[in-house]
């Protein structure tokens, strides 16, 4: 901003001498003026102009040149004055649209302490390694991502992830990178080294944006390459009509006025501020935007493709309904089952074994794969597994029930009897279906994707309020449902596994749920959810499509300005200082228009105000 500012003081103080009669000082000033904006755009333009390329600069080069020779110093100040302000603005609105980013790498901690055998040591945060133990007091923040292995405590992980109340975490729950540290000191096993985590992945993501324009930035900049060359020629032919009609200097003056007039300084910068300023705004509530291309798509979306396991579900399976034979118990029945599963690792295993407690111990435990598990019960031989392995025999229509619920049916055998069935399910996420409405008041359609069965993806769709079901789907299948929706209308995948992949590299843009999903999920995606909220959808398409409105507001007030000036000054009608300050206000409006993409999205708020409990949302701090 320093070359801006001294040269719209010394322009103002030479207006002020030349106001009181003392026009010799107020050229001096005014010439200084010119230097210190020209400064800040014509030494690029002449490197530019070297390579063999035309832009903004080089017209406002030339006119603010042909100013000085025709004696018009100070409105060749004006214009290098407008113009270098214009520019340092967008500076400015881009920097502090990357502020949020900068906020994210200040969350990790300058140092941290390690446990060894020797005692706790303190190292900087960059040199923790993975498996490294961390200390982790009261009120610090964790340096990597980890998992507890002592201790319990509650973190707020709402500058990371945006959930809204503190989570309560104890041995081999995960912590993000970033999160702070309850009233209780925990010792976390680090997942991630210090360079590489999670909160490094989204600030990389995050400057991938930088570097790259939506498709309405390269529409303006296809519309800003031409146009220099042809007010050029304009120019040229209107100097060398002022020498047919013998009056050259008129002419010439009135050709430099063409120059600024015709310059598309408020086209090329109509969107690049508004894509930085909406994709800065969008990552301090939440959505990593990994390039402009994709802010820009996103608005577009009409289609959204959703996965099941992760996204529209919880991911943890649990126990949601017991069926027992005549005789026994629903405890006996859990005891029997949870005494086998305890030695198990499978998810479901998992599921079983959390709702029991005090099972008795099983012996000569034996995992059967893909079928199930047998061992011995006290006095009694138990088996449990899947529909397929174990005959449900009586019991079998409830099975049937309980699948068309949506739930995994594992049946338990003692002593070669039925004692009776329990029903696992990945629940929903409580948001699931508030998602589904709120995409369906914005007019856009929903579909579910997954790999698994018919039964259980129809009865969760129901839940959710989907109609639109594909179940049993491979990758490639994945990929192939989502390549024929993008034939129709632009389409959105959303998910989070590594069989998405395919999936979202194909869609329109690709939306990743959790920036700590599976990498090839975050790699193959456009845009990537840094916590697990589903709300995060509709608030992201809200913003892209009120960012898409600005854009094309500053995209038809830039033009507009072109196509009203240019017969204005090609005619004499309006002067060369009349010109400069019409464009330059002009791209002053434009950039202030633009950084409104930066404001808090409304549907955002409206997520918040219905906000659950255990709903996590995005903070906007």
């Amino acid at each position: 901003m320093l070359p801006s500012l001294v040269s719209g003081v010394f322009l103002l103080a030479g207006y002020g001498l030349a106001w009181a009669g003392l026009d010799l000082a107020a050229g001096g000033l005014q010439a200084v003026a010119l230097a210190a904006g020209a400064y800040t755009f014509v030494p690029g333009a002449l490197r530019r102009l070297a390579r063999g390329r035309l832009g903004v600069g080089l017209l406002m080069t030339i006119a603010a040149v042909g100013a000085v020779l025709l004696g018009h110093v100070g409105e060749a100040a004006a214009l290098a004055f407008l113009f270098s302000l214009a520019e340092a603005l967008e500076d400015r609105a881009m920097d502090r649209a990357k502020d949020g980013l900068r906020g994210l790498l200040a969350l990790i901690p300058q140092t941290v302490r390690i446990s060894r055998l020797g005692g706790d040591v303190t190292v900087p945060a960059a040199e923790v390694q993975v498996l490294d133990i961390l200390v982790v007091g009261a009120g610090e923040r964790v340096a990597t991502d980890g998992v507890v292995v002592m201790g319990r405590s509650s973190i707020d992980t709402s500058a990371v992830t945006g959930e809204s109340i503190p989570v309560e975490v104890g041995p081999g729950d995960e912590v993000p990178a970033g999160s702070v540290n309850g009233s209780a000191t925990l010792q976390v096993e680090a997942t991630a080294d210090g360079r590489d985590n999670s909160l490094t992945q989204i600030v990389a993501l995050v400057e991938q944006a930088h570097a790259r324009k939506g498709e309405r930035a390269r529409l303006s900049d296809r519309i800003a390459r031409p146009l220099v060359p042809v007010v050029l020629v304009v120019a040229v032919l209107v100097v060398v009509f002022g020498f047919i009609v013998g009056d050259p200097w008129t002419w010439t003056e009135r050709a430099l006025v063409v120059l600024v007039a015709a310059s598309p300084c408020a086209l090329a910068i109509a969107v690049p501020v508004t894509v930085i300023s909406a994709i800065g705004a969008a990552s301090k509530f939440g959505v990593v935007i990994k390039s402009g291309e994709a802010f820009e798509q996103l608005g577009t979306i009409r289609t959204i493709a959703l996965d099941k396991t992760g996204t529209l579900t919880r991911n943890d399976p649990a126990v949601v309904d017991v069926r027992t034979s005549p005789g026994i118990s629903r405890g006996d029945l859990l005891s029997l089952a949870g005494a086998l599963e305890a030695s198990s690792a499978h998810p479901l295993a998992a599921a079983i074994a959390a709702t029991v407690s005090g099972a008795p111990a099983a012996s000569g435990v034996v995992e059967e794969a893909g079928c199930g598990i047998t061992g011995q019960v006290g006095d009694a031989r138990v088996r449990v597994g899947n529909v397929r392995w174990i005959d449900p025999a009586g019991l079998s229509p409830d099975a049937d029930a309980m699948a068309g619920e949506g739930m995994t049916v594992v049946v338990v055998e003692a002593d070669g009897q039925i004692a009776g069935l329990i029903g696992i399910r990945d629940e929903l996420r409580p948001e699931s279906a508030e998602t589904v409405r709120l995409l369906r008041a914005q007019g856009i359609d929903t579909i579910m994707l997954t790999g698994d069965n018919a039964s259980t993806a129809n009865a969760l769709a129901r839940q959710a309020g989907i109609t639109n079901v594909r179940a049993e789907q491979l990758p490639a299948d994945k990929a192939l449902a989502i390549r024929e929706l993008t034939g129709g209308s632009p389409t959105a995948m959303v998910g989070d596994g590594i069989n998405d992949a395919p999936a979202l590299a194909t869609a329109t843009v690709g939306i990743a749920m959790g920036a700590k999903g599976a990498a090839a999920a975050i790699d193959s995606a456009d845009v990537a959810f840094t916590g697990h909220d589903l709300r995060l959808i509709p608030a992201a398409l809200a913003h892209a499509r009120r960012g898409r409105r600005i854009m094309t507001v500053n995209i038809g007030l830039a033009l507009a300005i072109i196509v009203l000036l240019f017969p204005l000054a090609l005619f004499g009608i309006v002067g060369l200082a009349g010109i400069v300050l019409v464009h330059e206000v002009a791209e002053v409006v434009v950039i202030l228009n633009g950084i409104r993409a930066a404001q808090r999205p409304a549907a955002l708020s409206n997520a918040r105000s219905a906000e659950q409990p255990s709903a996590v949302l995005a903070s906007t701090h």
